[in-house]
């Protein structure tokens, strides 16, 4: 896989997150943060491109926070859902 499916991989895992957390599925939601880790944890043995380097290590940053949150909330979705969205638009820089 490429760092541009990675990346849409990562984009449908939050977006799947997103719905879950406003339905109160919590244990897919650990699943799928597990999962999702294991992405960002392949993109980081992607070579990725220079344009995209900045947001992958911003959305790092705040994906760390955001799997130590255990309230998941109206807030922490539309969170996750904003990153879902900027990954999506992203991709191809990936």
């Amino acid at each position: 896989m490429n760092a541009e499916d990675i990346t849409l991989n990562i984009a449908v895992n939050l977006g799947r997150l997103s719905r879950w957390a406003q339905e109160g599925k919590k244990a897919r939601i650990n699943q799928f943060l597990i999962e999702t880790q294991e992405y960002i944890d392949k993109l980081d043995n992607t070579k990725v491109k220079p344009k995209f380097k900045k947001t992958l290590d911003t959305f790092k940053t705040n994906f760390t926070r955001l799997k130590r949150c255990s309230d998941y909330d109206y807030d922490w979705a539309e969170q996750v859902l904003t990153w879902a969205n900027i990954l999506t638009h992203r991709a191809k820089l990936a």
